[in-house]
């Protein structure tokens, strides 16, 4: 009988000192501080450090600190664990380096105290794993089907990242659709898909992907969404007297290609991108222009009626005729007045009389 409450004793002694110390969130791959530590004025024999997590059996033993061996480990030695207290202060606290995910669990250490017994501290080591991010964007063809634009992945994140958007111009004409995956190892990867109708409106607008852990600090990632679509309407503009440009909008760029109705293009006219330069302005260029702009999606087709009449040649000779005309009169009249006295080498017709310069003599 008396054994039996001396038993039951021990049993609520160790219930009333046992207390729980949580050491919070580990990143994967850093260290972590496991606190061990007793204020009493009983005699330290021994402190044990136990743990229970996955892959070995409950309450495994692994390392016993006394005050004249020091830290001795059991199963093996563990070189991750360092003891960093102090026997003599009643202080058994560890560093554990490099962390994993199977290191997760419960962690007790155990003061063997004399005269009351044993003590216990434990330690609830939580592993943190940040997301790997990754924002991919998809190229779709226009038309009125919804499809993903958009994928944004935390992968393997614990606990589970948090995905959201920001979709700017777009708010209100795309959706989200969230799915999940746990892994064995407690991890989680989550997919966040941005879908739509693709339009070329929609094309070159940014959206941003949000995504938030305990294990790191937010992370944005951007990207603009692309849109491919065959040429829209096609537009001829005049740069200039000589020349002209085609342009339209396509997802590839267009390529664009001027021909004339009937006909090829002579080698006076060049073509340079979207521009038709003509090099003269004869009357035999006139005639239907078409072009054609296109790109692996589609083609569109405009037409442009150009008109070079004669009448500005015609005008350039006229000009031409007057010019000279006036040069020869006004030669004639400075050779009369006598003001210019070498007519004769310049004007072999020309005769000096005796009444002087621009006079002829008399016919007998």
């Amino acid at each position: 009988m008396k054994n039996l409450l001396f038993f039951l004793a021990v049993a609520l002694l160790w219930r009333r000192h046992e207390a729980v110390v949580q050491s919070g969130g580990v990143l994967l791959g850093s260290s972590a501080i496991l606190p061990c530590h007793i204020n009493t004025n009983d005699r330290l024999s021994q402190i044990t450090w136990q743990r229970t997590i996955k892959g070995k059996a409950p309450d495994d033993v692994f390392l016993t600190i006394q005050p004249m061996i020091g830290p001795s480990h059991s199963n093996g030695k563990d070189f991750r664990f360092e003891f960093i207290g102090n026997f003599n202060n009643k202080n058994g606290t560890l560093k554990f380096s490099d962390v994993t995910l199977n290191d997760e669990g419960s962690y007790t250490c155990i003061f063997s105290l004399f005269p009351s017994g044993k003590q216990s501290r434990n330690s609830q080591l939580v592993i943190l794993v940040p997301p790997i991010t990754n924002l991919m964007d998809y190229t779709p063809l226009e038309g009125n089907e919804e499809v993903p634009l958009a994928t944004c992945t935390a992968a393997a994140s614990k606990p589970k990242a948090d995905v959201r958007w920001i979709k700017g111009s777009l708010e209100g004409k795309v959706r989200e659709e969230l799915k999940e995956t746990q892994h064995a190892n407690g991890t989680t990867t989550t997919w966040s898909t941005l879908l739509g109708k693709p339009g070329r409106e929609m094309n070159g607008q940014l959206v941003k992907c949000v995504i938030s852990s305990e294990a790191t600090k937010e992370d944005i990632l951007e990207t603009n969404i692309l849109v491919h679509y065959s040429p829209g309407e096609v537009k001829v503009t005049e740069r200039s007297a000589d020349s002209f440009e085609c342009e339209t909008e396509a997802n590839p760029n267009a390529t664009f290609t001027w021909t004339r109705a009937g006909q090829s293009l002579p080698e006076s006219i060049k073509v340079e991108g979207g521009v038709l330069q003509f090099a003269s302005k004869t009357s035999d260029l006139s005639g239907l222009y078409q072009c054609e702009a296109g790109n692996m999606f589609g083609n569109t087709t405009s037409y442009v009626f150009v008109r070079f009449s004669s009448e500005s040649s015609v005008f350039c000779w006229v000009l031409f005729g007057l010019f000279v005309l006036s040069g020869a009169v006004g030669l004639l009249y400075l050779c009369w007045s006598g003001k210019f006295s070498d007519c004769s080498k310049r004007l072999p017709w020309w005769k000096e009389g005796p009444s002087g310069p621009g006079e002829t003599n008399p016919l007998h």
